[in-house]
């Protein structure tokens, strides 16, 4: 498959909709004057932010895991 349609299916997970859902909402919510533009600033932030850490966390631990099977490998070669 095509990296861009990858992408597109990765772009469908729970979280990620339901990340979308809010900021939508409140985007809404916020044009209507119905919320005030701080709490706005303050949900949006939050949810940009724990979305943004949750990625950064889960693609250290990969690079992590990845690098740790690599010197693995690296080591099991020279020994032989």
């Amino acid at each position: 498959m095509s990296k861009f349609a990858d992408k597109l299916i990765n772009l469908f997970e729970v979280k990620k909709i339901i990340a979308l859902m809010i900021i939508t909402v409140f985007c809404i919510l916020s044009a209507k004057g119905d919320i005030a533009e701080e709490q706005f600033t303050t949900v949006a932030i939050m949810i940009v932010s724990f979305y943004f850490g949750q990625s950064t966390v889960k693609g250290t631990i990969k690079k992590a895991i990845e690098s740790d099977i690599d010197e693995v490998s690296k080591a099991s070669n020279t020994t032989k």
